[in-house]
């Protein structure tokens, strides 16, 4: 019998070759390699919830809850159950799962999640307004779902106006912030899970949260508008506005709000003595940007002669 020797740089191509094709012939799951699709206790809850169920869960095996390799998931553990609760009577009957995280303590719920999630970003979450409010996890997160909506900037804000009512109707104002457009997101100024600052500002105080875009109104100016310096929703509503740059009123009227007499005649600008009147004295204050024609640095200026934020 002749006998063949193989070279060594032949029987190491041909190890690779045997290698490759054991990857390839192995079984994957549903979801991909590492995911819990054959876990003996998922496989039991996909026995009703499939992607026809009235709540399907399939979807799951796309995130990271399902990873088996990390022993942190749920499904390196008892899959549907680490969440869930043995939930036996569910499995038996049409009874619930022993938790839902809808129940009407959000805190049942929430401490399963927060038993995983305990990062920097939950340390202000108790005493926070959601938790104060009773807000679920689930109110707001859908683990389940391969991308969690409120953890994309475009789709987030769909997810917080299903509750603020206020903000839905103030975004679609003529003049707004765009977070309806994508370029925002609600939690570019607001932490959802807790924060120093009042309405849950990811900064101490509004101006400080503002600052962080409109670095250009920050200051220090020689001559500082109070207002302005002080609180930025004092004249702009931030989620929206009819009038320009997102005012509360239009000028003249909201500087006469604080600006009654000082170096201008004491009556208020009613609107009379346009243009096409007999006396048009009115329209220099007016017209155009009204107040801001003359003082056109209202947030502050450094000029010399900016006293009257007029340059």
């Amino acid at each position: 019998m002749r006998t063949y020797r193989m070279k060594p740089g032949n029987a190491l191509l041909t190890g690779l070759v045997l290698l490759l094709g054991a990857w390839v012939a192995a079984p994957v799951s549903a979801a991909g390699t590492g995911t819990g699709a054959d876990n003996p206790g998922m496989k039991k809850c996909l026995r009703c919830h499939d992607e026809e169920a009235e709540h399907p869960v399939l979807s799951i095996l796309k995130t990271k809850h399902a990873v088996v390799a990390d022993e942190r998931t749920p499904m390196s553990n008892h899959s549907c159950t680490t969440c869930h609760g043995a939930s036996l009577a569910h499995m038996d009957d049409d009874a619930a799962p022993d938790i839902t995280f809808h129940e009407k303590d959000a805190s049942i719920g929430n401490e399963v999640c927060q038993s995983c999630h305990i990062g920097k970003h939950l340390t202000e979450w108790q005493g926070s307004r959601h938790q104060i409010e009773n807000v679920s996890c689930s109110n707001c997160h859908s683990p389940h779902m391969a991308q969690d909506p409120v953890l994309d900037k475009v789709s987030e804000v769909e997810v917080c106006i299903t509750c603020h009512k206020n903000q839905r109707a103030n975004l679609v104002k003529p003049y707004a912030h765009p977070l309806r457009d994508g370029e925002m997101s609600c939690s570019g100024c607001h932490a959802p899970h807790g924060g120093t600052g009042n309405s849950n500002l990811v900064k101490n105080t509004v101006n400080d949260t503002c600052n962080m875009c409109h670095a250009e109104k920050r200051g220090p100016f020689l001559w500082e508008h109070q207002p302005a310096s002080e609180d930025c929703t004092i004249c702009h509503s931030p989620h929206g506005s009819v009038h320009t740059a997102m005012l509360k009123q239009r000028g003249p009227w909201l500087c006469q709000t604080c600006h009654a007499a000082q170096f201008h005649p004491s009556t208020a600008y009613s609107g009379t003595g346009l243009p096409g009147v007999n006396r048009p004295s009115g329209a220099q204050q007016m017209l155009g940007r009204n107040c801001l024609n003359c003082h056109s640095e209202v947030h502050g200026t450094n000029h010399p002669s900016g006293a009257r934020f007029t340059r």
